[in-house]
């Protein structure tokens, strides 16, 4: 005969069954960054707009191409071609604009210090210094009116007392004078077609003057009358 079973003891009884939590691995908490710097930031946005600006260039062969150049034979369609192609080369007119003002500049060593220095005051005295934070300078707390007096009387000085003045207005001459010469001995792929376009009415008033020019149908003859 099999013996009975042992009876569970009163402790077992008392024993409860606890939940089981499954802990979640947490991350941790993001750091916060530190706040970009006024420089950064504008350099970085000078950056992405400069290189989205090169990025719409014309091809550079297209815009040296000797086949498309004529001599304009007259005022107006050399006005015209300066339209198109400053719409047509606007970037490639601006770098060739800034590359002749570089070399310019890196021909007189002094008026390239001189640019760069006033470039430098302009933006750590007034256009990057923080507006609650007034300029200090040798003991003396100045306002932003008495700063931008300052910067602008010194802008003054170096543009039209020195050569840097002198030289900016001579490169960009020069380089306004080429970009326009170009414009009116090259001649526009769609000159002629725009010009086409625009010698013919739009709008409203075409259908109009469309109507009007179409002669009237003659009417029927009525019923009865013989000719």
């Amino acid at each position: 005969m099999a013996s009975p079973s042992p009876s569970p003891s009163p402790q077992q009884h008392q024993l409860q069954v606890l939940p089981v939590s499954n802990p979640q691995t947490t991350e941790p908490p993001p750091q916060p960054q530190p706040p970009q710097s006024a420089f950064r930031f504008l350099l970085s946005f000078a950056t992405d707009n400069l290189r989205h600006k090169l990025s719409n260039r014309r091809p550079w062969p297209e815009l040296l191409d000797h086949t498309a150049m004529s001599k304009p034979l007259s005022f107006s369609e050399a006005t015209l071609r300066i339209r198109h192609n400053i719409s047509y080369f606007r970037i490639n007119y601006y770098i060739v604009v800034s590359l002749i003002l570089a070399v310019s500049l890196l021909t007189s060593p002094f008026s390239l210090v001189l640019l760069l220095g006033l470039l430098a005051s302009w933006l750590f005295l007034y256009l990057l210094r923080p507006a609650d934070r007034p300029l200090q300078l040798l003991g003396r707390t100045f306002s932003d009116f008495e700063t931008l007096s300052l910067l602008l009387a010194t802008t003054f000085v170096l543009l039209f007392l020195t050569s840097l003045g002198s030289l900016l207005v001579t490169a960009f001459s020069v380089s306004v004078a080429l970009v326009a010469a170009h414009a009116a001995l090259r001649v526009p792929e769609d000159l002629f077609l725009d010009e086409g376009g625009t010698n013919q009415p739009a709008g409203f008033l075409s259908i109009l003057r469309a109507a009007v020019a179409v002669p009237p149908s003659p009417a029927p003859p009525a019923p009865g009358v013989r000719g």
